[in-house]
């Protein structure tokens, strides 16, 4: 165990002043020692009660607390803004909408003292104090019937794995190797982790560092999220083709088989129990896995709405900016900006 490793968490924060408490109590939960802990609040602009909620945990808290502050330009440069200021020889990032699991330094810290790494990333997940709908998206987003496969969920992955901002650690040399992120608004963690990749240094998946990730709050959220998710996958690919890979074509894919198979449904005559058999059955079937897996029953009429709200708001995404940047020669598509948190 490296006890005099200095360790840097670095979290972006923009009006979460309601989500900032249960973070900062996960950390101080955490059955890791806390003496070579920095936090790194960086708040993006806040205008809600951020500075009070982060101040009054500095006067309470075992680990150091820094709080730091910027005019809002996204969480990126929120980041970036915490890596200029840590001191950390390992930093760890989470978001202001998550919490670390009482073990999650503790299995980081394990992790690279025995085998050593230059970034890791591990899963996020939903606690049971979480609302049914957060259940449900949690299920979605990281079952490997869904995209679970692709985010980085379990060790046999569909895709290369890409460790993602809301739980993600770096060595200082990586940084000062690659230095900060880019100034994508959508998918700049996964556009840093690409840069690690190339440059030759070794990635972990530690499956056991689990975050709770309490994600959106309402359907309109969700939809606004998972839309830009399709748009930011085709800007990375403009950024380096390896970002693309033909698993992220499958949503859209779905969608399109979705509207010719109703097509020609109604074009046979078919009943409109015919045209929704079709997906009701494999739906049902994925939500009751659903259900199992969150042993709650009251997840199901959820997962019927979640389900395909992920897998279509992401395809329509992604075909849309696909058509503008790789058919149409477009610049960079933004998808949703305004009122995007509302």
């Amino acid at each position: 165990m490296k006890n005099d490793l200095l360790i840097s968490i670095i979290t972006p924060t923009y009006n979460r002043a309601d989500e900032l408490d249960s973070l900062l109590k996960s950390i101080s939960d955490q059955t890791f020692p806390l003496d070579n802990i920095e936090c790194i609040i960086s708040d993006d602009g806040s205008e809600d009660q951020t500075e009070m909620i982060v101040k009054d945990w500095q006067t309470k808290a075992v680990f150091d607390i820094i709080y730091i502050t910027q005019e809002n330009k996204g969480p990126g440069a929120a980041r970036n803004h915490g890596l200029e200021k840590c001191r950390g020889d390992l930093i760890l990032f989470i978001d202001s909408d998550c919490e670390a699991h009482p073990q999650w330094l503790q299995v980081i810290i394990n992790e690279f003292s025995s085998s050593t790494f230059d970034a890791c990333g591990g899963p996020d997940g939903a606690k049971n104090d979480f609302t049914l709908f957060q259940k449900a998206i949690d299920y979605s987003m990281t079952s490997f019937l869904t995209t679970g496969g692709m985010r980085g969920h379990s060790e046999k992955m569909l895709a290369k794995f890409y460790p993602r901002t809301h739980n993600m650690g770096i060595t200082r040399s990586i940084y000062e190797a690659i230095g900060g992120f880019g100034d994508l608004r959508h998918g700049q963690d996964i556009e840093y982790s690409n840069r690690i990749r190339r440059s030759g240094a070794k990635i972990k998946f530690i499956k056991d560092a689990l975050v709770y990730h309490r994600r959106r709050t309402s359907l309109k959220q969700f939809i606004k999220q998972v839309f830009n998710w399709g748009v930011a996958r085709v800007n990375l690919g403009k950024i380096d083709s390896n970002m693309l890979e033909m698993v992220h074509f499958l949503p859209s894919l779905a969608c399109f088989l979705s509207i010719l198979t109703i097509s020609i449904t109604i074009y046979n005559g078919w009943s409109l129990i015919h045209i929704l058999s079709i997906f009701f059955i494999p739906l049902v079937f994925i939500s009751i896995l659903g259900v199992i897996s969150k042993n709650d029953l009251r997840v199901f009429p959820y997962l019927l709405i979640v389900i395909p709200i992920q897998i279509s708001g992401y395809g329509i995404g992604f075909f849309q900016a696909f058509l503008r940047r790789f058919i149409f020669k477009e610049g960079e598509m933004v998808g949703f900006k305004k009122n995007y948190y509302k």
